[in-house]
C-alpha cells in the first residue's frame, strides 16, 4: 500500500458561494457542482486546469456519510493547507485587488516563493510558488 497523492480538501463553510467564488477568482480554480444526489446548494467542488479535484466545499447543512460535529471559522487542529501555484506576481496582484491580507516569504535555497492567506472561512493557505521543478 502507498499513498499516491493528496486527493482533496473539503471545507464545510456557512457561505458556500463566496467560498467557491474567493477561489475561483483567487487561484482560477473551476467550479462544478456535485454528483447527484447531491444538491448544487449544499456541494461545490473547484477543478484545477488539469481537470483534477482540488477542493471539495460543502454547505454546513450538506448531508454527511460520516457525519460529526463542525463549526464554520477556524480551522481546529489543521493548520493550513498548501498548494503548489504558479503565476506569484497574477495572484499577489489578485489579492491586492481583492483587499485580501496576506504575507510572502522566500526560500531562496530552495527557490520557493511563498504567499499565505485566508479565505473566507478562516482557511490558512500556504501558496507555493517554485522556480524550476518543485522538490521531491
Amino acid at each position: 500500500m502507498r499513498v499516491n497523492a493528496l486527493d482533496h480538501v473539503n471545507i464545510v463553510t456557512d457561505d458556500l458561494d463566496g467560498t467557491a467564488l474567493f477561489y475561483a477568482e483567487l487561484l482560477s480554480l473551476e467550479r462544478r457542482d456535485g454528483p447527484a444526489p447531491l444538491l448544487p446548494e449544499h456541494v461545490q467542488w473547484m477543478y484545477d486546469a488539469g481537470g483534477r479535484p482540488i477542493l471539495h466545499l460543502n454547505s454546513m447543512d450538506c448531508p454527511r456519510f460520516y457525519d460529526r460535529p463542525v463549526e464554520a471559522g477556524p480551522t481546529g487542529p489543521i493548520h493550513h493547507v498548501a498548494l503548489n501555484c504558479s503565476g506569484f506576481e497574477e495572484v499577489r496582484g489578485r489579492l491586492d485587488a481583492m483587499g485580501a491580507d496576506y504575507r510572502t516569504n522566500s526560500a531562496d535555497s530552495i527557490g520557493l516563493k511563498q504567499i499565505f492567506t485566508q479565505d473566507p472561512n478562516g482557511v490558512l493557505l500556504e501558496l507555493n510558488f517554485f522556480e524550476g521543478p518543485a522538490p521531491a
